[in-house]
This record gives C-alpha cells, structure tokens and sequence, in this order.
C-alpha cells in the first residue's frame, strides 16, 4: 500500500535543524518504532512539504530531505517581537514565578481575540517581558532522516474525526 491521502502513516524519524544565520546542524528530535509519528495523510495536520516527501512511498521505505524555512514554520519575523507590561504575569500576591518565567521558556498566550499562541520569553525587565511571538523552529531549515513503518486504510471514524484513533494516535 501507498502513502496518498486519507491513509494513515507511522514514520520513524530523526529531525534536526539548521539556522540560516550559522549553518551549524543540531538535533531536535527523534522517534522510534515503539513511538512512531502516526497521522492521518493529506489532512492538514502537518507541513505540507513534510507530507508532499513522503507521498507514494512504502512501507520500508527510507526518506532523507531537506525542507527550508520558508516551506516549513516561516521564517523569523521581527513584527512578531513584544514587550508585555509586568503586571500581566504577576500573581495574584503581585509576584512573579521565576521558575515558570525565565528567558528560554515557553508560555502559553492569548490574544485579545481569545487565540492561544506559544511564546519564547526573551528577556525579563523590570517593567515588561520581552516575548518572540515566532514559531520555535521558525527560521530553521529542517532536515528529517527516517523510515516508513506503517500504512493503512484509516477508518470511518478516523476520517469522519480527521485524526488517527488508537496507538500512535488520539485516544477518545
């Protein structure tokens, strides 16, 4: 059977990246066959270009591409930088957990439109946190190296859901 759309797919993979700005490769994440990515093919759920190198292989078939930024999560955009007032983050005490907000971190956020979006916390001031409102990957060219483990028919229920139920999948 083929990888095409409405099929579901496990792949094991090694991702890494690289950073237009110094070219150096790192490791970012890996999977196995015991926890294989498993999705439902041709349904959104993930970087079309991801999707678009992995149509019509097999199981069995080893994968190796490159996708660049542009074609994955964006590339950085400076318009998507923040300084949010202090008093957003404060507790109801008016103080701030320095556990949970340190330069590096990834905070959860809403918009005033109630969209939730992640944001990496830059720096921490006295009167504001600097946020990048950027995907975490945004800007870095992608490199997956992997196998194709699996590929069936998904079911009613899968498809009428638009995600995979069961292992590798969603559970209801």
């Amino acid at each position: 059977m083929i990888i095409e759309d409405k099929k579901v797919v496990s792949v094991t993979y090694s991702l890494s990246s690289k950073t237009s700005a110094n070219l150096v490769e790192s490791f970012v994440e890996k999977t196995d066959k015991e926890h294989p990515l498993t999705f439902l093919f041709g349904m959104g759920g993930l970087i079309q270009s991801f999707e678009n190198n992995l149509k019509g292989k097999r199981v069995g078939d080893k994968f190796d591409f490159f996708i660049d930024s542009a074609n994955a999560y964006g590339v950085r955009d400076e318009d998507k930088f923040a300084d949010i007032p202090m008093s957003v983050f404060l507790d109801k005490d008016g103080k701030l957990d320095k556990a949970v907000f340190k330069p590096g971190a990834v905070i959860p956020m809403t918009d005033d439109q109630g969209h939730t979006m992640q944001a990496t916390i830059q720096k921490i001031a006295e009167s504001h946190i600097s946020m990048d409102f950027n995907h975490p990957m945004a800007g870095h060219d992608l490199h997956f190296i992997g196998e194709v483990v699996e590929v069936r028919n998904a079911t009613k229920e899968e498809l009428a859901h638009g995600h995979v139920h069961g292992p590798g999948g969603h559970h209801h």
